[in-house]
């Protein structure tokens, strides 16, 4: 199965453009579709686990220090819910997103446990072709959208060998890592869990620690490695961006989406915010109030 043939398909889930809006369709369990008809700014975001292949044009994504540039072939693949900030960079960019289920790898763990090992350190994000195996599992996996049956019966089956195509893929070394209790990857990976959960309270860092298993120094050397962050510095984006979602939906003042996401003083949070988002609080605060309409989900990976 050719890329070309997968990007025809996906292109025709979506409606007709209609100006320069971003189009997103989640045409099965899964399984999203993104159009965005120019380049895009840098936008900050928390990535949770996540395929996106690029099927026209570009985009970079930044973790931390390290940039990943993405263009037509190319899978991203994410392991951890990631703090991240990206750009479209050539439009019109389309790209097919599949979100990875944790309890559908650990159903695989068995088949994997002969999988050779990663020839380079696993990564929570990682970019790589996409290779032909993994194209015809998708084209396969998104043909079944419009054919209910189909999809019910065959869909299960498809997703599954989509996600042993990329626990198995030589960039899944960290999702194999993952799908492993007792490793550090999965310890990690419960600890952002509980900081995504209760991020508007104050975080004693070694009882989260020694709450999945590991010392302090252990966690947080490990921490930094998966997500390029400390963890206050994670629980901290956490506020902020839910702070910028509660401010853009303008009905909230600075202070009150401050206090909202756990934060003691408002002149700090403001400090926080200009910091992380290159403008003050008030500039995300609608001129007017936002107007009602149905628009899909935004999507949870490579927006």
């Amino acid at each position: 199965m050719r890329l070309a043939d997968l990007a025809e398909l996906a292109a025709r889930q979506l409606p007709r453009p209609d100006g320069h809006a971003s189009q997103y369709v989640r045409p099965l369990k899964n399984l999203g579709i993104l159009r965005h008809h120019r380049p895009t700014s840098f936008e900050a975001a928390v990535y949770e686990p996540v395929m996106g292949l690029v099927l026209q044009g570009r985009k970079e994504t930044v973790l931390g220090a390290d940039s990943f540039p993405m263009s037509v072939g190319e899978c991203l693949l994410i392991s951890h819910d990631l703090p991240v900030i990206a750009r479209v960079t050539k439009a019109p960019y389309l790209v097919l997103l599949f979100d990875v289920e944790l309890d559908t790898l650990r159903d695989l763990y068995e088949a994997m446990v002969d999988s050779p090992p990663s020839a380079a350190q696993p990564r929570s994000l990682a970019v790589h072709t996409c290779d032909a195996q993994l194209v015809d599992a998708l084209h396969r996996y998104l043909a079944l959208a419009g054919a209910r049956t189909d999809a019910a019966v065959l869909g299960p089956l498809v997703s599954r060998e989509i996600h042993y195509r990329l626990a198995t893929a030589p960039f899944g070394g960290m999702l194999r890592d993952l799908i492993r209790h007792d490793s550090h990857a999965s310890a990690i990976a419960r600890a952002i869990a509980q900081l995504r959960r209760d991020f508007r309270s104050p975080v004693e860092i070694p009882e989260l620690a020694r709450s999945v298993g590991m010392s302090a120094s252990s966690f947080h050397k490990h921490f930094k490695v998966i997500t390029a962050s400390s963890p206050l510095q994670y629980r901290k984006g956490l506020q902020l961006l839910e702070a910028r979602r509660l401010l853009r939906a303008g009905t909230i003042s600075v202070s009150e989406a401050a206090f909202d996401v756990g934060y003691e003083s408002a002149a700090q949070f403001s400090r926080d915010y200009t910091r992380k988002f290159g403008a003050s609080p008030k500039h995300d605060i609608p001129a007017e109030p936002p107007t009602r309409g149905a628009r899909p989900a935004p999507p949870r990976g490579p927006a």
